[in-house]
């Protein structure tokens, strides 16, 4: 076993959940700070209105890498468990494949993208204050995008072997270079949204350039030379297979968050937008915990499932779905007794802090609820059963999170507390459905190889 391998299938399941997912939740809030310092140093030295461009145009490049992220999964989820079932050269083949993938993925999105900037920020309203500084950070972080695309692509690979510090280090090198240009871009050259975006985009490629060059001087089991950049037709499908559900869903979630910030822009212009935007920057970082302990779930789970041993992957959801509990709630408690506070980091606008702690007070019920829908769906994605948390996530998103923003905001009028109370609403029809699911015992075969838990044990 190489050094960027690790067996999750002994030992400790409390241990090894805790050790794996802590350099997540760390990699995880590292990379929020991208975004985050953003919003804070564009907040503090360009106003309200460059805020509100930074959240907006955000969005749209938010859609396409969340949908990345939910197709790294599925090599995430095979690698692990070819890794589980000693099938080596299946896990080459996989990780040949991924990155093949998605550098050609990659180049085909920054055009299509670059095509349809101003289009896609009309189409979710953006404020005229706002639009065309939205229209440059966007344009600058579509040009990013292949870095986004490959530092996704090793983060999957590296955590599918077992290996979640790696991809801390690299992502925490970058967010310092992030904050440190963003602070120059911003403050001294005064170069608002467009200068945080070129200070995100030149982080991200130093963070994938550092990654690969790593992994070449310690010879990892992909050596990154042209003639390793093959796909291979089985291992294509099967990563489709268990990750396109997910980059659907995820695609979809985002979408619906699209929707909100088209509801939002009409509610209450650009002042409600850097409002929600910050709250979404917070938001951020609220569900990393639940996210850290559903992505180690659903690597434990694939490893030990891929070596016959499901006692342990049922094990290391009901671990992690506490540890995940314990946390959101008392973060919960925070949002709720703390939102002037955090809304006031960002921006001292009145206006914007009143909109932000309407806002705040209900869509952080969300957090009561994420915990264990994430940490469920860890243990679903771990056995290959992407296609329910996609007709899941589309449910939850287009039936409840949509109809309840808009009736809650808007038919009766609750402004944005009622535009907040879409996020949970969705969350408990979403955990309605995954419940059943469990029960319902399904998710109990192995969707790579074939086969089914031994008596259907839960």
């Amino acid at each position: 076993m190489s050094q960027f391998e690790s067996n999750l299938s002994e030992g400790s399941v409390a241990r090894r959940l805790i050790v794996f997912a802590l350099p997540v939740l760390l990699s995880n809030i590292v990379q929020s700070l991208y975004s985050v310092a953003d919003m804070l140093i564009v907040g503090n030295f360009a106003g309200t209105a460059s805020m509100s461009a930074v959240n907006i145009g955000g969005q749209v490049t938010f859609i396409v890498t969340n949908a990345v992220f939910g197709l790294c999964l599925g090599g995430t989820v095979l690698i692990a468990q070819y890794l589980g079932a000693g099938e080596r050269e299946k896990m080459r083949r996989t990780i040949s494949t991924l990155v093949t993938g998605l550098l050609i993925l990659g180049v085909v999105c920054t055009a299509g993208l670059l095509s349809l900037r101003d289009a896609s920020l009309r189409l979710i309203r953006t404020p005229e204050e706002s639009f065309a500084e939205a229209s440059e950070y966007l344009f600058v972080t579509i040009l990013g995008i292949v870095f986004i695309f490959g530092y996704n692509a090793l983060s999957a690979i590296l955590r599918g072997m077992g290996d979640s510090k790696r991809p801390f280090y690299f992502v925490l090198i970058a967010c310092v270079t992030n904050i440190i240009l963003d602070i120059l871009f911003v403050g001294p050259m005064q170069m608002g949204a467009r200068g945080a975006a070129i200070a995100t985009v030149i982080s991200q490629g130093v963070s994938m350039l550092l990654c690969v060059g790593y992994l070449i001087r310690n010879k990892f089991i992909f050596d990154f030379r042209l003639r390793s950049y093959r796909i291979y037709r089985e291992q294509l499908g099967l990563i489709f297979k268990i990750g396109t559900p997910n980059a659907i869903q995820n695609a979809v979630v985002s979408v619906s968050f699209m929707f909100i910030t088209a509801l939002v822009n009409t509610i209450g212009g650009y002042t409600a937008s850097a409002a929600v935007g910050v709250v979404g920057k917070f938001n951020g970082f609220a569900i990393m915990p639940a996210l850290a302990m559903s992505s180690a779930i659903s690597t434990m789970a694939a490893q030990n499932i891929g070596a016959g041993k499901w006692d342990r992957a049922v094990k290391s959801l009901r671990i992690g779905t506490l540890i995940a509990v314990v946390i959101s709630y008392s973060i919960f408690a925070v949002a709720q007794l703390f939102p002037e506070f955090i809304l006031r980091l960002f921006d001292r606008d009145p206006e914007m802090i009143a909109y932000g702690v309407s806002y705040m007070r209900s869509f952080s019920f969300d957090y009561l609820l994420v915990p264990l829908c994430f940490c469920f769906n860890g243990l679903y994605m771990g056995s290959g059963h992407t296609t329910f948390t996609l007709i899941n996530g589309m449910l939850s998103s287009l039936l409840f999170r949509i109809p309840a923003s808009y009736l809650f905001g808007v038919v009766f009028d609750w402004g944005l507390f009622g535009v907040g109370l879409g996020g949970p609403a969705a969350s408990l029809g979403a955990l309605i459905l995954i419940i059943i699911y469990y029960f319902s015992g399904r998710w109990k075969v192995n969707v790579v190889h074939h086969g089914a838990a031994p008596g259907k044990a839960a």
